[in-house]
């Protein structure tokens, strides 16, 4: 076993753009549900949104990147509402079967062979990340160190990913520090008081689930610029990764998850190379190759219990603050 590559490469998911597109997707569900309350199980579907409404109009009608990132942002906005406006005055629980719901509807809509000459279908898009890198600042050239070496275009779409996870972060701590964020908590742990002070309750959600969707809109973006756009990545499998980083790291938090996405990408990367590299040298014969990628998640799934039962707030929450949803 090569324990020296093993530690690198789950170094370098520390940083990678597909760990900053988890970080900022549980942002967004962080600003769900840690701070408004909303049960989203289809930020997979926002991603999916994201993804395909920057993508589209870059190959198809051959926008400009601003002109992309903005078309995501607006669908991701639209989208929101279509799932919010039936579901935002009932019980929480019809938001998550909702979202839910409509995330897989995606999914099947951007695959189907009827749509093929827009979206793809099941084999996705490529080829569109040349007007992204023709706005890259930096030198052509090898960057970092270690595990953390980068062409030039892997440097810049690092960049711009941990901007926006930055970016997001500091918005959302100056919201749940204005009047807003405290209408916004106040619903969390009892809107029908926040209703008899005369709010509007449907509006802040609304807001809320907005919000929180656009962040999952430009998750989407990040997620696919150094790869190809498929359908298969969106499934709830997605949504439930961003919700194990979520809890993982803290769910009403500014820290927890970003720090739960790192943990949880460098973990997943970890615990697959000392598994493979366990199999290869016949240590464990137990198990195949293939089967190492579903052990694998048995092992995030354990960690995960453990980490409800013993600290159920997340490594940055607080338990106080939680005690709505322990």
């Amino acid at each position: 076993m090569d324990w020296g590559q093993i530690l690198d490469t789950a170094a370098g998911e520390l940083l990678s753009p597909v760990t900053a597109a988890y970080a900022l997707a549980a942002i967004g569900i962080g600003v769900h549900f840690g701070y408004a309350g909303l049960l989203n199980f289809g930020q997979a579907g926002f991603m999916a949104i994201g993804a395909y409404g920057f993508v589209v109009p870059t190959l198809v009608l051959d926008f400009p990147v601003w002109a992309a990132f903005l078309t995501s942002i607006v669908a991701s906005v639209l989208f929101a509402f279509l799932l919010g406006i039936p579901t935002l005055r009932l019980r929480a629980d019809y938001l998550a079967i909702v979202t839910i719901a409509s995330a897989e509807i995606v999914r099947y809509v951007v695959s189907t062979t009827g749509l093929t000459d827009v979206t793809g279908g099941a084999a996705g898009l490529s080829g569109f990340s040349g007007g992204f890198n023709a706005l890259n600042p930096f030198p052509d050239g090898i960057y970092g160190f270690g595990p953390w070496t980068y062409t030039e275009n892997q440097l810049w779409v690092r960049v711009v990913g941990w901007s926006l996870v930055a970016l997001a972060s500091v918005l959302v701590f100056l919201l749940m520090r204005s009047p807003w964020g405290r209408v916004v908590k106040g619903i969390r742990e009892d809107e029908d008081a926040v209703r008899s002070l005369g709010k509007n309750v449907y509006a802040y959600k609304m807001q809320a689930l907005v919000l929180g969707g656009v962040f999952g809109s430009l998750a989407g973006v990040i997620y696919v610029l150094p790869r190809a756009v498929q359908p298969a990545n969106y499934g709830t499998t997605l949504t439930f990764f961003i919700w194990t980083m979520l809890l993982l790291g803290g769910a009403a938090t500014i820290w927890g998850p970003i720090v739960g996405a790192m943990i949880f990408a460098a973990l997943l990367t970890l615990s697959d190379g000392i598994l493979r590299g366990l199999i290869s040298a016949d240590i464990v014969t137990f198990i195949s190759g293939t089967q190492a990628g579903q052990i694998r998640f048995m092992i995030i799934g354990v960690v995960l219990m453990l980490l409800v039962i013993f600290r159920p707030q997340g490594i940055f929450g607080n338990k106080k603050e939680l005690s709505f949803n322990v």
